[in-house]
C-alpha cells in the first residue's frame, strides 16, 4: 500500500497520522470514479501509464469499459465504494465529477479504517466548497485579494435589497445559484427588468436549495479561458489550458450547456499572460488554501475572463487583465477531453506526487500540437431529449482510436445494450484530435463526427471560430 496508517480509536484523528510512506507498488490499482467523457478521457490518459496495473471506472460508459473495468458503483454511493476499494486491494482513488467531492468523499474515505491508507485524488469536502458554494468561493477570492468581479449575495429574505443592488450595475446583470446544479445555475440577463424576475423566480425555488442564496455579480466583458492546476495542498503544476464553449447554438446563441467542444492551446494565452495568472490568482489561491487550513489534494479549475477594451484586436488579447469567473474543484468537460492529449506526462506519476506531498519534484510537459475538442449532444439537449438511440459509425471494435491516432472518440452519455452502443446522456460522443493548429485539429474532428451517426445527433460546427 502505498500509506501507512495508525489507527486512532477516534476516527477523526486519522488526519494527524496520516504520513506517506517511500514508495509505491511498481504497478498501482487505481479506481476512478464517474462515467462522462472527462472521465473517459482521465482512464485513456491512466491506462498509458506504466504505474497503472489495474484500472476499474465507477460506473463508467460504453468507452471506459475500452481502457478499463467497470463497476456498477454510483459516484456517492460511498460504503460500497469503500467496500470495493479494500475488497479489491485498490491503490489510489481517483474522482471525476464534483458531486461526491462536495459531499466529502475524501473525508469519508479517510474516516474508515478499512480506506484510510488509500490516497483520494481530490479535495477535502472543506476543500470542495470552492465549487460548492458561489458565495465562498467570492468571499475567498476577496480575503486573498485574487481579482475577481464586483458581488453581492442574498437570500430569499433579502429580495428588496437584492434588486437595489441589481440597479447598481450595468447590463447584461449575472446571477449565480450558490450551490450545485450541474452546470445550469448561472443566467446572463440583458435587462434590468428580466434580472429583477429571474432574481425572484431563483430565490423561489427555480433550482431548488441550490438557489435558496444567490450571488448577484458585476458582468465582465472579455474572451474565457479555462486554466487547470493540480496540487498536493502545497505545490501545484500547472496544465495545458484551453477555451470551452458553453452555448448551444453556432455563434454562442441559446442556452448553456455542460460544453459543447474546447480548443487547447489558447492563443492569448501566452507566457506573458499566463505569468499574469500564475503570480495574481493560482499562487494566491494554493497559498490561502493552506493559510485557510483547508487539505486540497486534487485539481483545480479556474474558470477566468481576459478582460481587454472594447474593440481590441485579436493580436493584442494578450495584454488584459485575467479575472476568476468561477473556481471548480475538478477537472473542467470537455476541457479535460483536449488537455488529456496535450499532457505529454505520465499522469499517474502526478497523482503520486499529490498523495505524497512532493508533487514540486515531478516533471510535467505537454504536446505542441494543437488539441480540440467537438461534443456530439442529443437533439433537444440542455433541455428535454430522448436516450436510448443506437449509435453507428464509431471508429474500430474497440469503439475508440487507437494511441497512434490523430483522433480519439471519448464516450460522454453511452450505454451498451446488448451489442450496440447507445445514447444514455445530453452529451453523447467528444471527438478529440491533434494537429498542427487547430484548424487542422478541427478538421479532423468535423470529419470524424460526420461519420457518427445517431437520431437528432447535433454539434457546433464554429468552435475555435473566435480564436
Amino acid at each position: 500500500m502505498p500509506f501507512n496508517a495508525i489507527i486512532p480509536n477516534d476516527p477523526v484523528d486519522i488526519k494527524s497520522v496520516y504520513v506517506p510512506t517511500v514508495g509505491f507498488k511498481k504497478e498501482m490499482t487505481i479506481l476512478l470514479l464517474g462515467s462522462g467523457g472527462r472521465e473517459h478521457a482521465l482512464a485513456w490518459k491512466i491506462a498509458q501509464s506504466k504505474k497503472c496495473g489495474k484500472l476499474y471506472i465507477a460506473p463508467g460508459n460504453a468507452g471506459t469499459g475500452c481502457v478499463g473495468e467497470n463497476v456498477p458503483i454510483g459516484v456517492n454511493d460511498f460504503e460500497a465504494l469503500k467496500t470495493f476499494a479494500a475488497d479489491y486491494a485498490v491503490d489510489m482513488v481517483v474522482v471525476g465529477p464534483e458531486d461526491p467531492l462536495v459531499r466529502g468523499i475524501y473525508d469519508d474515505f479517510r474516516n474508515d479504517q478499512r480506506t484510510c491508507h488509500i490516497p483520494v485524488v481530490g479535495p477535502s469536502k472543506a476543500g470542495a466548497v470552492l465549487e460548492g458554494s458561489k458565495d465562498f468561493a467570492k468571499a475567498f477570492m476577496q480575503r486573498h485579494n485574487i481579482p475577481t468581479a464586483r458581488y453581492e449575495t442574498f437570500d430569499g429574505e433579502h429580495v428588496e435589497e437584492g434588486i437595489a443592488f441589481l440597479e447598481t450595475l450595468q447590463p447584461p446583470y449575472v446571477l449565480k445559484a450558490d450551490g450545485l446544479c450541474a452546470g445550469k445555475g448561472v443566467l446572463i440577463l440583458p435587462t434590468l427588468d428580466e434580472a429583477k424576475r429571474e432574481l425572484r423566480e431563483m430565490l423561489s425555488g427555480m433550482f431548488g436549495n441550490a438557489s435558496s442564496r444567490v450571488v448577484i455579480e458585476e458582468y465582465l466583458s472579455g474572451i474565457e479561458c479555462s486554466v487547470f492546476v493540480i496540487t498536493d495542498g502545497k505545490h501545484y503544476k500547472i496544465l495545458p489550458e484551453a477555451k470551452d464553449y458553453k452555448r448551444i447554438g453556432e455563434g454562442d446563441t441559446g442556452l448553456n450547456t455542460g460544453g459543447m467542444g474546447s480548443v487547447s492551446p489558447v492563443p492569448f494565452a501566452t507566457k506573458e499572460w499566463m505569468q499574469k495568472v500564475e503570480d495574481r490568482i493560482i499562487r494566491p489561491t494554493v497559498e490561502g488554501l493552506a493559510a485557510e487550513g483547508i487539505d486540497y489534494k486534487g485539481f483545480i479549475f479556474f474558470g477566468l475572463m481576459n478582460c481587454v477594451p472594447e474593440g481590441t484586436p485579436k493580436a493584442d488579447r494578450c495584454q488584459g487583465d485575467p479575472y476568476v469567473i468561477e473556481y471548480n474543484c475538478r477537472m473542467g468537460d470537455p476541457e479535460t477531453e483536449s488537455v488529456m492529449l496535450r499532457l505529454k506526462s505520465d499522469i499517474v506519476s502526478l497523482f503520486q506526487g499529490v498523495a505524497a506531498g512532493n508533487l514540486d519534484e515531478k516533471t510535467i510537459e505537454f504536446d505542441e500540437r494543437a488539441a480540440v475538442c467537438v461534443m456530439l449532444v442529443s437533439g433537444g439537449y440542455p433541455e428535454a431529449y430522448k436516450k436510448g438511440y443506437t449509435i453507428t459509425g464509431l471508429p474500430l471494435s474497440t469503439l475508440h482510436s487507437p494511441l497512434s491516432s490523430d483522433t480519439i472518440v471519448f464516450h460522454s452519455g453511452t450505454a451498451r445494450k446488448d451489442a450496440d452502443v447507445v445514447t444514455a446522456g445530453g452529451r453523447v460522443i467528444a471527438v478529440s484530435s491533434y494537429g498542427k493548429d487547430k484548424e487542422e485539429a478541427l478538421a479532423k474532428s468535423f470529419a470524424e463526427a460526420q461519420k457518427i451517426q445517431f437520431t437528432d445527433r447535433y454539434f457546433r460546427r464554429d468552435i475555435g471560430a473566435d480564436l
